[in-house]
């Protein structure tokens, strides 16, 4: 399968948990914890974020995990440096989600939009 193919697969994978995300984007954002929610989704267990959904849920192969960029930043993911720069191509987290995906495609960072 292309690098194409194994992202669409990812994307369908990843659709029928963006509403829950984006409810889980605007408590964060309302609360004020952050103005830059992350979303990690993964098939592999981490420890970064609080987790959403754990990939044997729900008959899922994926985990996602709310993060912020502050934590990322902390935790070295997102290194000090590029944080300015990620700032400028963060898209409004009220019309997507800002994904990073951890797949056998590396590790990646999606915008979707929410609807």
């Amino acid at each position: 399968m292309t690098d194409e193919g194994k992202y669409q697969q990812i994307k369908e994978a990843i659709l029928p948990f963006i509403p829950m995300i984006g409810k889980a984007a605007d408590t964060i954002i309302d609360e004020n914890v952050s103005n830059y929610p992350i979303f990690v989704v993964s098939q592999l267990d981490i420890d970064l974020g609080i987790p959403l959904v754990k990939r044997t849920e729900e008959g899922s192969l994926w985990s996602v995990h709310a993060s912020t960029l502050e934590e990322m930043s902390a935790k070295r993911v997102i290194q000090e440096e590029k944080v300015t720069r990620f700032r400028d191509v963060y898209k409004d987290p009220r019309d997507y989600v800002c994904l990073f995906v951890l797949s056998d495609l590396g590790a990646i960072f999606i915008f979707l939009p929410r609807d």
